[in-house]
């Protein structure tokens, strides 16, 4: 199976058989333990929408703990933009039904201890990423190369290989419910 829109489909299905708030709840402990993240200047992270590993529950313990957090916008024409957020109640339902900060809230400084919590739909332990197929993430990160890179995703959801191409950028680690993945790590 090499065609990007049907290892969506096929991998959609599998995380919605995988998703449970146990697996949650062991992701969102390996996250907060995670060095990266709770030494990191900024943690960009997106809003978890339907089958997503959650990312809710870390995103009000990271603000719980002083922890700056800007969420993505997605704009056109590709391009995604990030914005800090002091409370999750500044986020609104945007492009694609996904919760967004609005773009008047200010952007972060990008350094290179920030780490971005990057979604997708099935990784390698290489770190090779499928995503949903806008490239949003891939033009971000080739931008700011020097930002962490952390996936969150079950661990059924880990595979041997995907049908990467040239500008599909790997994640640095991976946290499934079972472990922690370094595969390319800074």
């Amino acid at each position: 199976m090499t065609d990007k829109k049907e290892l969506r489909k096929h991998f959609s299905i599998l995380r919605e058989n995988a998703k449970s708030p146990s697996k949650d709840k062991l992701i969102c402990e390996k996250l907060m333990s995670c060095e990266n993240v709770m030494s990191a200047d900024v943690i960009l992270m997106y809003a978890s929408f339907g089958s997503e590993a959650d990312t809710w529950t870390a995103a009000k313990k990271l603000l719980g703990h002083g922890k700056t957090l800007a969420f993505p916008k997605c704009l056109k024409n590709g391009i995604m933009t990030f914005h800090i957020v002091s409370e999750l109640e500044q986020l609104r339902s945007g492009k694609y039904g996904i919760m967004e900060p609005d773009d008047s809230l200010p952007q972060p400084v990008c350094t290179d201890n920030t780490v971005c919590i990057v979604p997708g739909l099935a990784f390698t332990m290489t770190g090779g990423r499928l995503g949903y197929g806008g490239g949003f993430y891939d033009r971000f990160l080739e931008m700011h190369p020097n930002i962490k890179t952390i996936a969150l995703s079950y661990e059924a959801l880990i595979t041997s290989e995907l049908p990467l191409q040239k500008h599909d950028l790997c994640v640095n680690s991976i946290i499934t419910e079972e472990r922690m993945i370094i595969c390319n790590e800074k």
